[in-house]
């Protein structure tokens, strides 16, 4: 075929594309388009997300489609609350909400491309608990079913909500004595390979529960513990063992990442395990507590 043919024929296909992309306008309103952004996120992050955008809105008194980055500037001058990290959180979901509302058309153009989002001091050396605090905590705990919810946060490093939904289905024996597979963050699925002494621990605490049962259910019902739940038990074990911060189940799934590279885990298994995106999140754990540093080598 000739060059002036093939250009000929590529010509409907480009046309189709251009009109999927004019077709693709799905928002009528402001509020579909919340609801289309937040569509498929989990309620935690649906929650948080429609709070930010929720203050966003009564700051600005305007549709989002009238919003000028002065008004996107204005409101980042005007978060005030919490910490700098919930002020970013805040501007990252409003600059996220504008990006998507953009990519399907309902905006013209994305305001809030080139706002800047504010530094950020990263605390996760502060949240890294120590292997003897971490010991003592989890031999502290007096009630079985707790001591071995606080063990699976720590030795499989999962997060709080995954564990809230865990049943004996999701746990299956292997070769080695067994792992647990959980639905995590970003509708991605992994297991973990337990190690046998929190293999035999939860199954001591099975009995004669059904694969359809919680792991870990309330002791008032059947019912599985709740996230706040969850995060009340890690509290009160951590005031126990005489810990003064606040501590909650993240930091347990901190210690495990942290722990293990102490101790030699590849990197990448430690990403794997505990289901990051990116090995570059993963890594961070090694920059919180080097090993090894520059002053060393000074005459001091």
């Amino acid at each position: 075929m000739s060059p002036e043919n093939t250009s000929l024929a590529a010509a409907p296909n480009v046309e189709v594309l251009r009109e999927e992309k004019s077709a693709v306008v799905a928002a009528s309103s402001d509020d579909q388009l919340l609801a289309l952004w937040l569509h498929g996120r989990s309620v935690h992050t649906q929650r948080a997300y429609r709070a930010d955008v929720v203050c966003f809105r009564a700051k600005i008194r305007k549709p989002l489609a009238q919003v000028t980055l002065a008004d996107l500037q204005e409101f980042a001058d005007s978060l005030t609350f919490g910490a700098r990290a919930s002020c970013y959180r805040c501007l990252s979901s409003i600059k996220s909400l504008l990006a998507f509302g953009h990519r399907i058309g309902y905006f013209p153009f994305d305001v809030g491309r080139v706002l800047r989002l504010p530094s950020v001091r990263h605390t996760l050396a502060e949240r890294i608990l120590t292997e003897a605090a971490l010991h003592r905590l989890l031999t502290l705990e007096p009630n079985e079913r707790n001591r071995t919810l606080l063990t699976l946060l720590y030795g499989a490093g999962v997060r709080r909500g995954e564990v809230a939904e865990l049943r004996w289905r999701d746990l299956q024996t292997t070769s080695e004595g067994g792992q647990v597979t959980v639905f995590g963050k970003g509708g991605k699925t992994r297991s973990i390979q337990l190690p046998t002494s929190l293999w035999q621990q939860l199954q001591r605490l099975r009995g004669t529960a059904a694969p359809t049962d919680a792991v870990f259910p309330s002791r008032k019902n059947s019912k599985p513990l709740t996230a706040s739940a969850i995060w009340r038990i890690v509290y009160r074990a951590a005031i126990r063992s005489g810990l003064t911060q606040r501590v909650s189940p993240h930091w347990l799934r901190h210690a495990h990442a942290s722990h293990a590279l102490d101790r030699g885990a590849p990197i990448h298994l430690v990403q794997s395990t505990l289901g990051h995106a990116s090995i570059t999140t993963t890594g961070r754990y090694l920059h919180a507590r080097p090993k090894d540093s520059s002053s060393r080598f000074l005459p001091l």
